[in-house]
C-alpha cells in the first residue's frame, strides 16, 4: 500500500532534514544525498538514524532509477 502523498510531502531525513525519494516497489525511502536508505514497515517509515542502511554505488543507480520510474 502506498504511503499517503500528504505524509510523504512533510517527511525528511533526520540526519540531513532534506528530502527523500519514497520507492514504493521496494517499501523505502531513500536519501540519495548520503546514500541512506530508510525502511518502511506496516505503513510506518522507521526514520532512525542508527537504523538508516548504508547503499553502495549499484544499489544507489538501482534505487534512483526506480523512484525516477514512478
Amino acid at each position: 500500500m502506498p504511503l499517503d502523498p500528504a505524509l510523504l510531502a512533510v517527511l525528511a531525513c533526520p540526519i540531513d532534514k532534506g528530502p527523500l525519494l519514497y520507492v514504493e516497489a521496494e517499501s523505502v525511502l531513500y536519501n540519495p544525498r548520503l546514500r541512506r536508505l530508510y525502511r518502511i514497515e506496516n505503513e510506518l517509515p522507521i526514520l532512525l538514524p542508527d537504523q538508516s542502511v548504508p547503499v553502495d554505488e549499484a544499489g544507489h543507480a538501482r534505487l534512483i532509477r526506480t523512484a525516477r520510474a514512478r
